[in-house]
């Protein structure tokens, strides 16, 4: 499949400027990927410029024509249980929506009104501005793409947060300690979340630690804890799905497979609030028991 890719000049200057530098290409593809390219495309445009080098023959054009394999994903059967409904422990979740590429899944009755009140009221005092992973140092950082607010529970912090951690990870079938602490958000009117992937891309030594620690994310399931008045769907480009936030309701989607391929069409985003304000919760998966980089240093002090 060819593809005709544009190469403006800001996007050439940063790759000549860093392969000049001695990046390896494998960094400035890793770093594409977390400004949305497509993976195929991030490594064709790098690889192309490689080679370009390589001949002594600097591409010029503002265009570049690329053969782009098809991605292998997607063999695997989907983790999420099949049905018009999902028994959990002390539920049956209804299935309003399933996608085939990339699993996704509009699950209805996930958390009941009162538990969404309740985990509103135990994360609102928590709240900080959100931070994003900085692609190079791996460090946290408030980034204007992400202008909401955020919190952490510890996995099974409370008797509540621990019925809330076995309850998801039955709908999302993995063991509960595969799963990372519940993160709380709230958003207010404009805020959003540019489009990214949940999957971590190992641009950094905290990516790399982590994946070294637990492996790969697997799966999301992102759970809306109060009716939206305006905007703040959960989109996903790559499918053309628009998943409007309800209470109690949630967005389930996996993109690690067996072989450890990622898949690029789980991007998403969260559009921007028109009118009243957000709040959602999200779980993620691991391939292994999670163990947070926090609690490595906390051991390390203690020993």
């Amino acid at each position: 499949m060819s593809t005709v890719v544009r190469i403006n000049s800001e996007l050439r200057a940063w790759i000549d400027h860093n392969l000049n530098r001695g990046c390896m290409p494998q960094q400035l593809i890793e770093g594409m990927i977390v400004e949305r390219f497509e993976p195929a495309i991030a490594r064709g445009l790098v690889e192309a410029f490689v080679q370009a080098r390589a001949a002594g023959t600097p591409l010029t054009g503002d265009t570049l024509t690329l053969n782009l394999a098809t991605p292998a994903y997607g063999g695997d059967l989907p983790r999420l249980a099949p049905g018009n409904s999902i028994r959990a422990a002390d539920r049956i979740i209804t299935v309003l929506l399933r996608v085939a590429r990339p699993t996704l899944a509009v699950l209805s009755g996930v958390l009941s009104a009162p538990e969404c009140d309740q985990l509103i009221a135990l994360a609102r005092p928590r709240l900080q501005p959100s931070t994003v992973v900085d692609p190079e140092t791996g460090a946290d950082e408030v980034a204007a793409h992400r202008n909401s607010e955020g919190m952490f529970f510890g996995l099974r912090e409370t008797p509540f947060i621990a019925c809330l951690d076995e309850r998801l990870s039955q709908i999302m079938s993995c063991p509960i300690e595969h799963g990372e602490g519940l993160q709380v958000l709230r958003y207010g009117p404009g805020d959003q979340s540019a489009p990214h992937f949940d999957f971590l891309i190992p641009s950094n030594a905290a990516n790399r630690q982590s994946l070294a620690r637990s492996g790969q994310r697997i799966s999301s399931l992102v759970v809306y804890l109060n009716d939206v008045e305006s905007g703040g769907e959960t989109v996903f480009p790559e499918v053309g799905v628009s998943v409007c936030p309800q209470r109690g309701n949630g967005v389930y989607f996996e993109y690690c497979d067996s072989q450890n391929q990622v898949d690029p069409r789980s991007l998403h985003a969260g559009a921007p609030v028109i009118a009243g304000e957000k709040w959602a919760v999200t779980k993620w998966m691991r391939q292994r028991r999670f163990v947070s980089g926090t609690a490595i240093r906390h051991q390390a002090a203690g020993s």
